[in-house]
Formats: C-alpha cells, structure tokens, sequence
C-alpha cells in the first residue's frame, strides 16, 4: 500500500488540492452570512463533498485501472439507465431536470456520465480498432455517443452535451482515425450546429445573443455576463481581498458559487490569485498529458487522453464564460465550483490517473 503511495503524481495532488482549498475559502467568504452563528450550508456541504471525493479517489487510485475495460459495457448502459430515470423523475433546477434526488442531496448524473463515457470508449477504440476498422469504428462510437448526448439534450443540458461531443471527437482524433474522415466529421457537426438553431429554447437562443452583445440587454439576458465581466475586472491586480468583493458579496453575481466561481476568485484575489488558478490547472493539464505518454497500453492511454480533454474543455468553457467570451453554458469549473456530483466525478478521474501513473514502468505500450 505504501509503495502505491509514493507512485502517485504529487505534482497534480498538491495542485488539486490548492485549488480545492481556493474553492473553499471563496465558498466560505461568500457563503459567510450568519444566522444566529451558523453558516450557510454551502460552504459546510462543500467541505464534505471534498472529503467523500478525496475518499474515492483514493478508491480509484487503489484498484488497477484494467478492471474497468471489463466493466465498460455494464458502466455504459449503467449510466444510460439512470440517465433516462432523470427524464421521467428528475428534479429540475433552473431549467433542466438534471438531478436525482436522494433524501437530503440530490445526484446530478451527467457529471458522471462524462466519465463513464470515457471509460466506454476507451475500452471500445482499443478493442474494436482490428475488429471493425476506422470507418466501422467512427461510425460505432459516433452512435453509442450520440445516444449519451440525446439524454443529456433532452434534460436540456447543452453544455455538458458539448463535453461528451468533445470526449468523443477528442478520442477518436488520438486514436489515429485519418484526417480526412475527421475533418468530414467536424464539417458535418457544423452543419449540425447551424441547424440545431431553429431547436433550440427561446432562454437558450438568449444565451448566445447575450454573449455576441452582453450590454444589448444588461438586465435581461446579458445580465450574468454583464456582472460577471464586472466582478472581474474590478479585482484590479491583487484583488479586493477574501469577503470583500462587492459584485459577489451583495448578490449582484449570480450563481457565484457554481458557474461563476471564477468571477468570484478574480474579484477577490484579482489578477495575481486567477493567474495563479490557471497557472495550477495548466500544470494539472500538463501532468495528465505526460501521465498519457507514459501509460503502460492504449486502454491506458485513451484514458488519459478521454480525462485531459473533459477537464480541459471544461476549464476552457468555464473561465470563457466568466470572461464573456464564451456562451454560458453552466459548465462547473473543476475542483473549484460547488457541487458533490462534479467533485467527486473529477476526483475519481484524478484517481484513475494515479493508477495508470503508477504503472508506467510495467510494460511498454504498442503505438497505434
């Protein structure tokens, strides 16, 4: 057990845990309104959601990550199962019905499903890549994908199905598919793209019109960008200082404990501390690339690639939108937003990475 210890990446735990304990002290400055000595729960539930997340990725450090090419298939259709029960017994929150309910805490399955869809396919890429061939196999993974992303549509929850988009595209690029298929590929998701236009809810369509013109409507629909770009840019160099930001303090930020955190960090810690966030997930990114490299088999390696592209597309998404120069999605930003549902799904990655990590010198991996 101590020799699995010392063969984790320390670079990444000790970057994680950085921006985890960032997560929690501007949780807890923003949080900090007290009633008769008790503080809000959000920063109390985050405390220990980081403690079960931490719990699992020790789990998931611990059990050799080949087990899970066994169990691809059944953690696939897993997840497609629970994904539909939230169709039909969803709780809705802001507008998608994305969460299960379970007592005193709901679940919100699609952060799981980014996951599960990684696992799936990087068992399916590195089995089936003899078996059916590029094309057979682009167009096999393209359909057990999409089939993820209908579910997730139909909550709606468009900003994860961008994610799962990019995981699979992402992966199937890596696996050394012909440029030319791809490129057809991407063409075709753009068309798909224009299209989808004319689907899309009219809160939806506001969404990407406030991020072309967030000052066309300030109180309205640009409202969030507005404010957020604000609360950035007031942070100055070295921050308005932990419970001092005015945007978030006085409510004027909305939902900056879970999609606007960012907002929150750079109002409070101002252009050093969000230079240090992204200074920490480009190091985090970097490690897992490496770890990619190294990995001791394709199943391995493609599961590497599968977490580097969630987390980075995430991240991208993320301090894009606080910034104003991405649509707002309600994409969480890793290891720093609020919710157990996202932590424990990007700890557990973090988890699966150390395994991989560890068996680095075991085997040399046949190239694709």
């Amino acid at each position: 057990m101590m020799s699995k210890i010392f063969k984790i990446d320390w670079i990444i735990l000790i970057s994680i845990f950085f921006l985890l304990g960032i997560g929690v002290t501007v949780l807890y400055s923003i949080s900090n309104i007290q009633s008769e000595g008790i503080l809000s729960s959000i920063f109390l539930k985050q405390v220990n959601y980081a403690i079960l997340a931490i719990i699992v990725m020790i789990f998931f450090a611990s059990i050799n990550y080949r087990y899970l090419r066994s169990y691809s298939s059944a953690i696939y259709f897993s997840m497609m199962g629970v994904l539909i029960l939230v169709l039909f017994f969803g709780t809705t929150v802001r507008g998608t019905s994305g969460w299960l309910g379970f007592g005193f805490f709901n679940v919100q399955p699609v952060e799981l499903s980014k996951l599960a869809l990684i696992i799936f396919l990087a068992s399916f890429i590195s089995q089936k890549r003899m078996e059916i061939g590029e094309v057979g196999r682009l167009i096999a993974s393209f359909i057990l994908t999409a089939a993820m992303i209908f579910l997730v549509i139909k909550q709606p929850d468009f900003g994860s199905a961008m994610i799962l988009i990019a995981i699979w595209a992402g992966m199937i690029f890596t696996s050394g598919i012909s440029k030319k298929v791809f490129v057809a590929v991407l063409a075709f998701f753009v068309a798909i793209s224009f299209f989808s236009w004319f689907h899309l809810a009219q809160y939806q369509k506001d969404r990407i019109a406030s991020f072309v013109d967030p000052m066309n409507d300030p109180r309205g629909a640009g409202y969030n960008v507005a404010q957020s770009i604000v609360a950035v840019g007031s942070g100055g160099i070295t921050g308005k200082g932990i419970g001092h930001g005015s945007q978030s303090q006085l409510n004027f930020l909305p939902e900056k404990h879970t999609d606007f955190i960012f907002a929150s960090i750079a109002e409070e810690l101002g252009f050093i501390g969000s230079l240090f966030v992204v200074g920490l997930f480009i190091i985090i990114l970097y490690r897992i690339k490496k770890i990619a490299d190294f990995a001791p088999d394709n199943f391995g390696y493609l599961l590497a690639i599968g977490i580097l592209i969630m987390f980075f597309v995430q991240i991208l998404i993320n301090i894009g939108m606080n910034m104003g120069i991405v649509p707002v999605t309600g994409i969480p930003l890793p290891f720093l937003s609020y919710g157990g549902s996202s932590l424990v799904s990007a700890f557990a990655a973090i988890g699966i990475l150390f395994n991989i990590y560890s068996k680095k010198e075991s085997i040399v991996r046949t190239e694709y």
